[in-house]
């Protein structure tokens, strides 16, 4: 019978996005699992807010560069006393300060995840700390292969999210005054540059005057999020593009909404787009990144190139004028768990790639 382990993961990053959230489900899932699972991130990190809500042990530490030896030589001694098996680390000064504090405390297994699909700043964070990666794509895994992570280094584990049935009838249409046959388009996502939010203004603007029955939904905040309120507001158009703030009822959102659509310039992988498909939304997606892994155009939606919304506006008008086919497309898109993207297959895999690390280094496990 396989031991429990000690899994440690580090997080550096403040914000509270997909990154932080796949982590939380994987710290989740691993615990239910009978693993021991804790975390560290600086004091006023939100992740390790939401961690401590979740009941899981939070220690902290600034990491605030990669020089920060103090922060690393704190995190050895606490990662000696802790017995850790496994370090797994998320961010750019965590990898480092944490990766390089796990080295030095011996720890048998270090991990690098990588969630983004930007180019990335230090090899050392995926050749020298971290002893294997994981990577959120097989996009991502070729990136960090071309870029001189070795090939044997770095495993695909796709992020999984849970069953998001919404229960129930959705409140979003009474609370912002939509009748039933209104044709709503949503859209949730952090607003900062590369999310595509002014491509989907520009693109929506000419339809508003054509469609009087067609709605865009904006949910999340973020650095842009006055801007993009300056530009609904300085069109008059407020009453037809609906922002929203953050809010925690995203299942609700969604289930108020005939479609979803994010017109991202990057993405590692999308988990918007997992969420909506598994609440039975068609979806509208870039052909950027890892989304195309998720989205097959014509079979469980749309894509579409990015930074171009006169096509963005062709696929959009399909949608709103073609209630078959987002039928047909949100049908195809129920299967989106089954096929590898729910919180079970990523606990799981991520388990047996811990446990296969560690033999191969020539640890119990």
């Amino acid at each position: 019978m396989n031991r429990s382990l000690s899994i440690i993961h580090s997080e550096s990053s403040k914000g509270w996005g997909g990154q932080e959230m796949r982590t939380v489900r994987e710290m989740i899932g691993m615990r239910d699992a009978g693993h021991r699972v804790e975390l560290i991130c600086p004091r006023d990190a939100l992740i390790g807010m939401h961690g401590a809500a979740a009941g899981f042990a939070v220690h902290h530490s600034e990491m605030r560069t990669g020089g920060d030896v103090a922060s690393a030589i704190d995190i050895a001694c606490m990662l000696r006393r802790r017995a850790c098996d496994v370090l797994n680390t998320h961010s750019g000064h965590d990898s480092l300060v944490a990766g390089f504090a796990a080295r030095l405390a011996g720890t048998p297994l270090v991990v690098r995840t990588r969630h983004l699909a930007l180019p990335i700043t230090s090899l050392a964070t995926y050749n020298w700390l971290p002893h294997r990666v994981i990577a959120v794509s097989h996009h991502v895994r070729k990136y960090l292969i071309g870029a001189g992570v070795g090939a044997d280094r770095v495993e695909t584990i796709y992020d999984g999210i849970e069953n998001l049935a919404a229960g129930g009838k959705s409140t979003l249409r009474t609370e912002l005054g939509l009748r039933d046959d209104d044709v709503v388009a949503c859209m949730v996502a952090i607003m900062r540059e590369g999310k595509g939010h002014d491509d989907l203004i520009a693109a929506v603007v000419p339809l508003l005057e054509s469609r009087e029955k067609f709605h865009v939904v904006l949910a999340g905040d973020g650095p842009m999020f006055a801007e993009i309120e300056r530009m609904v507001l300085n069109r008059g158009l407020e009453h037809r593009i609906h922002l929203l703030g953050f809010r925690s009822d995203v299942p609700n959102i969604m289930a108020g909404c005939d479609f979803f659509v994010l017109p991202t310039h990057q993405e590692a992988l999308g988990q918007a787009f997992i969420e909506a498909m598994s609440l039975g939304l068609p979806v509208i997606g870039t052909d950027v990144g890892g989304v195309p892994e998720l989205i097959s155009d014509e079979v469980n939606g749309l894509l579409v190139p990015p930074r171009d919304p006169v096509v963005l506006a062709e696929a959009l008008v399909r949608l709103i004028d073609n209630a078959s086919l987002r039928h047909e497309l949100s049908h195809a898109g129920r299967f989106i768990l089954s096929k590898g993207f729910s919180v079970t297959n990523m606990v799981y895999d991520t388990m047996c790639f811990y446990r296969r690390s560690l033999q191969q280094r020539g640890y119990q496990a």
